[in-house]
């Protein structure tokens, strides 16, 4: 059985939206796979909801799969045989038979599918939105999956429904700190996170293998699994020049982050570049990430680009460069260069990954002393640090450094943070400085006596 994990705050606010006086209009979505239909489900569990799922097909078969999604929640048999032919009909049949007093959730999942059949669709339902749907206790839940087409069809100032929703979700993968929620037995949760991410239905499929590798070869080297192929299937359904957007993938996953450097290794202009990295930030499969210590983010020439997903970085480092061999079924060859270079060239950064995640629960859990209102990380020509987090309205700035190493680490590292914590300029005359080391393998007696005697240095 599947386990439904975290999502508290998306039902919160759904539960708000239900509980509104009125009607009320949601749009939800997401990437592929992250758990919108579960998290629709577990709303309407015990509520009054007709849900329908659209689909590729033509308008009026449509039509009637919502008619006949209708039928079932009335438990009405005579309304299977019925057929009918314009969506005004559909919801006229909604507004005659439900109980008005009591709010009816309409949910209509993989709602982009109708706008792609017929482009005047989102004109007809904004319509029937207006003339009626918007005065009756109705709430309206649309979702979908390819991102650029939703926000096309629902929120852009361009769309028929732009100022109709009263709210909406863009669903997340799952922070790490739920991620044990999932797992009955012990495992090493960072080492199945640097791959699944927080998608649910990646995590299901890892849950039932022995150990990471063997989760890999199962799951993701094997032809027949959905994953051997899964990031052509998430980006040929949202990107029309995929090889382009491929490239530009691979070139960051093999360590290109500046977009000069991207340029370079393509052979293209900077300029043709950025509207495929503005896509692909879009559809969260890319971030960019300036010093965290810049005051105009969006203007800084520092940006650097990085895969801002776990599987989809996975694969791009270990599964695309050697499909040939995949292919050839020389999957042992493929899992022993994966083995060679999982721990130093992908675990190892996703762990940095999930410790800037956790200063914000360790300043809510009072481990460090002040807040913070940016937590991130900094570098510049000749150095880099792991995690600064600052407190823009005060003095305060932490320094953080994330070791994923066989070994104890011992004061040296802690005195070369320090160093290079003297690098950035930002308030360094007049700051109260809080740093924080993370160890994979735990600290040196040398270092852990140190840190009882420096109020300001914690271990985690």
């Amino acid at each position: 059985m599947k386990k439904f994990v975290n999502r508290k705050k998306e039902l919160d606010f759904l539960n708000k939206e239900y509980t509104r006086e009125g009607s009320s209009f949601v749009v939800i979505y997401g990437r592929r796979r992250v758990g919108k239909t579960s998290l629709i489900k577990k709303f309407i569990e015990d509520k009054k909801a007709i849900y329908f799922l659209a689909t590729e097909e033509i308008e009026g078969e449509n039509i009637n799969a919502f008619k006949n999604a209708i039928a079932n929640y009335l438990n009405d048999d005579f309304l299977l045989d019925l057929r009918i032919d314009s969506w005004d009909s559909v919801f006229d049949l909604i507004l005659k038979r439900v109980d008005p007093k009591q709010k009816t959730i309409i949910v209509i999942d993989e709602f982009q599918y109708l706008g792609l059949i017929n482009s005047a669709f989102p004109s007809i339902f904004q319509r029937i939105w207006d003339e009626k749907l918007k005065e009756k206790n109705i709430m309206i839940i649309l979702c979908g999956s390819l991102i650029g087409m939703m926000e096309k069809q629902t929120l852009n100032y361009s769309s028929p429904l732009y100022g109709r929703r009263t709210g909406q979700i863009k669903l997340k993968q799952i922070d790490f700190k739920y991620y044990k929620e999932f797992y009955d037995e012990d495992v090493n949760l960072i080492e199945y996170y640097s791959v699944t991410g927080g998608v649910p239905k990646y995590i299901e499929m890892f849950k039932k293998e022995k150990n990471i590798f063997e989760a890999i070869k199962n799951n993701v080297l094997n032809k027949d699994s959905f994953l051997y192929e899964e990031p052509i299937f998430l980006l040929e359904k949202e990107v029309q020049d995929i090889g382009t957007y491929f490239s530009i993938i691979k070139s960051i996953a093999a360590g290109n982050h500046k977009i000069g450097n991207i340029a370079t290794n393509l052979g293209v202009s900077q300029t043709k570049l950025t509207k495929y990295l503005s896509t692909l930030i879009d559809l969260d499969i890319l971030k960019r990430e300036v010093p965290i210590t810049e005051e105009n983010p969006e203007k800084s020439k520092k940006g650097l680009y990085f895969i801002n997903d776990n599987f989809i970085e996975f694969w791009f480092k270990f599964v695309y460069p050697y499909r040939s061999f995949i292919e050839l079924d020389n999957v042992d060859y493929v899992l022993d260069k994966i083995k060679k270079g999982f721990y130093m060239n992908h675990v190892s950064f996703v762990y940095e990954d999930i410790c800037r995640q956790s200063i914000w629960d360790m300043i809510v859990g009072g481990e460090i002393p002040f807040l913070l209102n940016k937590v991130g990380r900094w570098w510049n020509s000749k150095e880099e640090i792991d995690i600064v987090g600052i407190n823009t309205d005060t003095n305060d700035i932490l320094f953080g450094e994330c070791k994923w190493l066989n070994t104890p680490i011992d004061i040296d590292i802690f005195y070369r943070l320090k160093e290079k914590a003297k690098k950035v300029e930002w308030k360094r005359n007049n700051r109260n400085e809080f740093y924080v080391l993370f160890s994979k393998s735990g600290y040196t007696d040398r270092l852990l006596e140190l840190s009882k005697e420096m109020p300001n240095l914690l271990l985690k």
